[in-house]
């Protein structure tokens, strides 16, 4: 049994096409699924078969897929404990991580972990909830974030590990006439306009709390992605948006408030592939981000 036929069932379950497989290995599709036909014929038996446009796992090919998670554990185990004995933490780390969350873990990754041996690569992806763990295919560790649950949507199978929760505020202009308040509530806030996000990322479920909480439905006048922007819109109006706490910049025009009565926290939480947590260098990076990140909810007297 080859252990490069395991490797591209595995991938092949990660991601879905032959196409995808192809483009993240840098091979031609051609190639890939010429593989696959040697891996059958050396194997004797169908590991994939026709779906729809594309192909998918044979319950073969699934066996052998979760059995290169396996193998890939195994053999990471064994590299964890090699590094241990040399007591090195060295390589490359991928990390990616939500902007939001990239602004205050990225520096403090990069400062303490200089001149550890560890090689830090950086990546920013502003995605939907439920994306997040698709790409730890891409990236030893990604940093994701979810509104109901500490482990996110589409990360089963996967290293959770959890970072910090940090608070969702109501966002406003230091003039709006909530600003006198030391917090607010969905009572409050429902007859506002609103900025609000994309349906399906995250800091929408803040609104539709209020919306459940209250039985109306909110006036949410734009969907951005950017909080900058999100910011200068509300600052600039008596729009309301719904902020993270430890991103976004008070002052100039701009206040928080916390929101009570419904659910506003959001988790972020450490997503890794079963074997890429086994190295040492990446849980030396995991153990770093968790440090930055409870040192910024701690300035912000959030009780971690």
């Amino acid at each position: 049994m080859d252990v490069r036929h395991l490797d591209l069932l595995r991938e092949l379950a990660d991601r879905g096409s032959i196409s995808a497989v192809a483009a993240a290995t840098h091979r031609t599709p051609s190639a890939v699924s010429q593989q696959l036909r040697t891996a059958q014929r050396e194997l004797g038996t169908a590991l994939v078969e026709p779906h729809g446009r594309g192909v998918r796992l044979t319950d073969a090919g699934r066996l052998l897929a979760d059995g290169a998670v396996e193998v890939a554990t195994a053999l990471a185990d064994v590299q964890a404990r090699w590094e241990a004995f040399r007591d090195v933490p060295a390589g490359t780390v991928s990390v990616a991580a939500l902007p939001s969350a990239a602004s205050y873990l990225f520096p403090a990754l990069e400062r303490d972990l200089a001149g550890s041996g560890v090689e830090l690569r950086l990546t920013d992806l502003d995605l939907a909830e439920a994306q997040y763990g698709a790409m730890t295919a891409d990236h030893d560790v990604v940093v994701a974030h979810s509104m109901t649950s500490v482990r996110p949507p589409g990360s089963d199978g996967l290293v959770v590990v959890p970072v910090v929760d940090e608070p969702i505020d109501v966002a406003m202009a230091a003039h709006h006439p909530l600003a006198a308040r030391s917090t607010v509530s969905p009572a409050d806030v429902v007859d506002a306009a609103w900025v609000g996000v994309p349906r399906g990322f995250p800091f929408d479920t803040v609104l539709q709390n209020v919306e459940q909480a209250t039985g109306v439905r909110l006036d949410v006048r734009q969907r951005l992605l950017d909080n900058r922007l999100v910011e200068a819109l509300v600052a600039s109006s008596l729009r309301l948006a719904a902020l993270p706490r430890f991103t976004t910049p008070v002052g100039d025009g701009l206040v928080l408030r916390p929101l009570t009565g419904v659910p506003a926290v959001r988790h972020l939480a450490a997503v890794m592939r079963p074997d890429r947590a086994r190295r040492r260098a990446v849980r030396h990076v995991l153990d770093a981000l968790v440090e930055a990140a409870r040192s910024t909810a701690r300035r912000h007297d959030v009780v971690v």
